[in-house]
């Protein structure tokens, strides 16, 4: 008998295991902090900030969000050094078990930029929909839905620009997912750019995976490849690897030093570079993340 199993908030998050293993924790673009803290009040704040190793650009928000667990209801405001304010209400379960409605907007009072959302999603075993409107923004309604049963997964969205009455943008997504390991198709950019991706829980301590993009509009044609592996040393450290078939190896360090303190360190090298003292273009990086949750 097929059964009906959990499934991703979006079609996005198929593959996530694999996308996961290969962009989390490679923190080799610049120094960041990152500062987490939860008042008494159910307010919980986040700072966060990083300095850019390239264009020495140094950028941060802050950010507060309220929860009402009895009502669930949440309240979250940011602000950024690019003195962009938003604003985000979400309400769930209120109307129908597994319904959230949030709006959320933007507002830059320098340049008068604004944006404002409507989204709505429904959740239920083997089944997750979502619809919204970006009101500025054309308007453009968007949805998009996950189906999942036996492990299959098939996922697909759809953007209708209603001024215009054409359809601005579609793209699907099919997976299976087992246990220890998952595979996952995307057909992107109004199928355009073509993934596939793998993800292998090899042990309970490694991990493997690899992604493939295939893009016809490009001029240099091919595919990029990208493969890479995670290895769990203890309960408070693991490293990762990855390579790309355009010879950049990166590499990631993650160690929890306190309970709420955690450090990562990256670096990425371009190999075809590392006999060329003056390279063009990036090349080799380094950079660290610190991140305190109390």
């Amino acid at each position: 008998m097929s059964l009906p199993q959990p499934v991703p908030p979006s079609w996005k998050d198929l593959g996530k295991s694999s996308n996961d293993l290969l962009q989390k924790d490679y923190n080799f673009h610049g120094a960041s902090l990152e500062v987490k803290t939860q008042a008494p009040s159910n307010v919980a704040f986040k700072v966060a900030g990083i300095r850019d190793t390239k264009t020495e650009a140094i950028t941060g928000d802050i950010e507060g969000k309220w929860t009402d667990k009895v009502h669930g209801i949440t309240l979250t405001q940011t602000w950024t050094t690019s003195n962009v304010l938003r604003n985000q209400v979400e309400v769930n379960d209120i109307l129908a078990k597994g319904l959230k409605l949030d709006l959320a907007t933007s507002l830059t009072p320098d340049k008068g930029a604004k944006t404002a959302v409507l989204n709505a999603s429904y959740k239920q075993s083997g089944l997750h929909t979502r619809g919204a409107l970006d009101v500025f923004k054309g308007p453009t309604f968007t949805a998009d839905a996950v189906l999942g049963r036996d492990g299959f997964l098939v996922g697909a969205e759809a953007a209708y620009n209603v001024t215009g009455g054409n359809i601005s943008r579609y793209a699907a997504a099919l997976g299976y997912n087992a246990p220890e390991y998952s595979v996952t198709l995307h057909g992107l950019n109004n199928f355009n750019t073509f993934s596939a991706s793998y993800y292998h829980r090899v042990s309970r301590d490694v991990e493997a995976g690899a992604k493939a993009v295939y893009e016809t509009k490009s001029t240099h044609g091919g595919v990029a490849l990208e493969v890479g592996t995670k290895t769990i040393l203890d309960n408070s450290a693991f490293v990762k690897a990855k390579i790309n078939n355009s010879g950049v190896i990166a590499l990631g360090y993650t160690q929890v030093l306190r309970p709420g303190v955690k450090a990562s360190f990256g670096l990425a090298l371009d190999t075809q570079k590392l006999n060329d003292p003056t390279p063009v273009g990036p090349a080799h990086k380094v950079g660290v993340q610190f991140v305190f949750d109390s």
